[in-house]
């Protein structure tokens, strides 16, 4: 299976944002694992809460369509009971197999004045063809008891906004959950002009895969290498 960050950029419009996303999308190998950054389709747009929400519809829709043998994911502006949610959404066999909202919102991004918290029970690990996938949703990953939460997943997975300023800090935390967690992570940030890039696919030994030239960043999964390192440097997670 190949795993796939794609590292783009959000424009003020929804609709060319979902066909140029579309369009990555059917480029990418059948049995691939394709993340998109944190709100690709819209970006933080506060002043169009709803009009993001209703064409997150639309969009999910459509993405779900395209999940025939490909494993989908990315977030999206959702309301539920008057209520604004940043939701992640994973689609397999043009099915939802999972969501959950950001539990932790951002407070230098204004994100507390426009979103509601989700249910942190939902950040848990599931399981997709015999692989164990976990999410972290951007600012989550400084959170170390939520680290707790996707201890033992294969792959766990990071949609972020991630600003250009705490680029090293990004990068830095993205491979200490790998590392950490003896598991590949899947970080895909935002390539606006004020975001850190700094996409990257990290292996459960360390080894990075990162190109802030390109939008499509992939390499395979190789589940073998995850139980060599957790025999071999055994903390825990057989």
């Amino acid at each position: 299976m190949n795993l796939i960050a794609l590292q783009i950029k959000t424009s003020p419009s929804f609709e060319d944002n979902l066909i140029y996303l579309k369009n990555l999308i059917n480029s990418c190998e059948e049995d691939s694992l394709i993340l998109a950054p944190e709100l690709a389709l819209s970006g933080f747009c506060y002043e169009r809460m709803q009009e993001a929400s209703d064409f997150s519809i639309k969009a999910i829709e459509q993405l779900k369509l395209l999940s025939s043998n490909k494993i989908i994911a990315l977030t999206f502006i959702t309301k539920k009971d008057e209520k604004f949610f940043n939701t992640l959404y994973i689609f397999h066999k043009q099915k939802i197999v999972h969501t959950q909202s950001k539990v932790q919102l951002f407070p230098l991004g204004n994100e507390l004045e426009y979103f509601s918290a989700g249910d942190e029970k939902d950040i848990k690990i599931i399981e997709i063809n015999g692989i164990k996938i976990a999410t972290l949703i951007c600012f989550e990953l400084r959170f170390p008891r939520l680290w707790e939460k996707v201890k033992g997943a294969d792959i766990i997975l990071n949609p972020a906004m991630w600003g250009l300023k705490r680029k090293d800090h990004y990068e830095t935390i993205s491979k200490s959950l790998a590392l950490v967690n003896q598991c590949f992570v899947i970080a895909c940030n935002s390539a606006d002009d004020n975001m850190a890039k700094g996409s990257a696919i990290i292996s459960s030994f360390g080894n990075i895969i990162k190109d802030d030239s390109k939008e499509i960043i992939k390499t395979v999964f190789d589940p073998i290498e995850i139980e060599k390192t957790r025999k071999y440097i055994d903390i825990g997670l057989n």
